[in-house]
């Protein structure tokens, strides 16, 4: 495969992952926001900002809902908020047009045209109808994708982001504590509420919601559920190794992080957890930053040199 196309189809990924997650992101914080009329609302939407690469500086005025969903949700020129990440799914998806399937290729699309009208309703209708779009491209990529490197790649295009996103997630609730939406919330938010009652047979607390978020290895939105996806993902994709240590970064980068999670204690974890998802963060980054040189090159230029005469 071209690592063009590669690049096209790991992006494809990250970007519907991306889209999803920030909206369930946004919804919690909208929600908490108009639940709650003694909230500080601009420290709330400053720290979310941060949270989310953002930050707003003092010279930006007023940080309001409003703000954040201009900068989070609306704006097409950040790939980073939510109509950024499915315009360029969709432009990703162009590019890799003759791998990528025809239904696929026509979700995003059709996605892409009806960004408009949908983001002009409210926030919490335009963040599900998010969801649902972003669970058509996963149901896609589950159904009608072969499992050979195109799957690999958008899986852990996929993988990769979802640890990172639900890791600022856990951060958001960290950082605003009992301010914050609660641990409840964040749980439905996630779609892990029933899930997570299932595991804790009804008995529930704060840092039980927290471990089931970080650590459980049967629920795909967990930290630790998407790093073993992404390590997985990386060993399919070069399945020879040599008798010494791990060669590939990535998967290094991914699976010191994830050991570090599994082999310590929760309460440990919960001591400074804002810190710990800073860490887990920086691991995906490394990791992003690894399969990149490993399997996207940068073409180099070619120059020419005139011959001496």
């Amino acid at each position: 495969m071209l690592s063009r196309i590669a690049e096209s189809l790991f992006w494809i990924g990250r970007y519907v992952e991306r889209a999803d997650d920030t909206a369930r992101i946004l919804d919690v914080h909208v929600q908490m926001l108009s639940e709650d009329p003694w909230a500080d609302e601009a420290t709330a939407c400053r720290s979310l900002l941060a949270i989310m690469d953002h930050p707003a500086g003092p010279g930006d005025g007023e940080v309001n809902r409003d703000t954040v969903l201009r900068l989070l949700a609306h704006d097409r020129e950040n790939p980073s908020s939510i109509a950024g990440s499915l315009l360029a799914a969709r432009e990703n998806a162009r590019r890799a047009r003759e791998i990528v399937s025809t239904d696929l290729w026509e979700c995003l699309n059709t996605t892409r045209n009806t960004l408009p009208s949908h983001a002009r309703r409210g926030p919490h209708e335009f963040f599900s109808w998010v969801r649902e779009r972003a669970a058509v491209v996963a149901g896609l990529m589950e159904s009608a994708t072969p499992r050979d490197s195109t799957w690999h790649f958008m899986v852990l295009g996929q993988a990769i982001e979802r640890a990172d996103m639900t890791a600022r997630l856990i951060t958001t609730q960290a950082r605003l504590g009992t301010g914050g939406p609660g641990w409840n919330t964040l749980l439905r938010s996630c779609g892990a509420y029933e899930a997570y009652l299932r595991t804790y047979r009804g008995r529930a607390s704060d840092a039980d919601a927290a471990g089931f978020l970080i650590l459980d290895r049967l629920f795909p939105r967990s930290i630790v559920y998407a790093l073993h996806a992404a390590e997985r993902v990386l060993r399919e994709l070069e399945p020879v190794e040599g008798r010494h240590a791990v060669s590939d970064d990535a998967r290094r980068a991914l699976g010191i992080m994830r050991s570090e999670l599994e082999f310590a204690r929760l309460g440990d974890l919960l001591t400074d957890l804002p810190d710990t998802m800073e860490r887990v963060q920086v691991a995906c980054t490394r990791a992003s930053s690894a399969i990149k040189h490993r399997y996207f090159p940068a073409v180099a230029t070619t120059a020419w040199v005139e011959e001496a005469l």
